[in-house]
């Protein structure tokens, strides 16, 4: 005998309890920090330029569209994709991209100046490229 209590056989679990259990805790704690991971990372992967379209009796864009978006946001300044271009640049630059697009879509903001999204439509029309001017469907839809 020790000093501490009485000592075990080597070898002997006859006298330990059976437990089937799983203790789940752990899982859980972990599957809800990927998820906040993930409600907290999702909008920022997600990329683009936020802009208030406005709203009108649309079709969504689809994936299978291959978009190319142009985008005037309120301030009047322009996005060829993700690429900020001033009007000069832009009209200097669309018609060589221009030459490999099928569809332009236009979006811009609902509040954008209207000088800079009709010199967006005058630089597409020029280029002979299809082009859409793109709205947020109503919710009722």
């Amino acid at each position: 005998m020790s000093a501490l209590g009485t000592r075990r056989r080597a070898g002997s679990r006859a006298d330990l309890p059976f437990n089937a259990e799983i203790n789940v805790t752990s899982l859980v704690d972990v599957a809800f920090t990927l998820l906040v991971i993930f409600i907290i990372t999702a909008p920022i992967l997600q990329g683009g330029i936020e802009v208030a379209v406005p709203k009108a009796d649309v079709d969504p864009v689809t994936a299978q569209d291959k978009p190319f978006f142009v985008t005037v946001l309120r301030d009047g300044s322009i996005f060829m994709e993700e690429t900020p271009m001033t009007p000069r640049e832009f009209e200097d630059a669309f018609p060589l991209v221009a030459e490999r697009l099928e569809r332009v879509y236009i979006r811009a903001d609902s509040l954008a100046p209207y000088g800079p999204v009709l010199k967006v439509i005058a630089t597409a029309a020029r280029a002979g490229v299809t082009f859409a001017v793109v709205g947020e469907p109503y919710s009722g839809r």
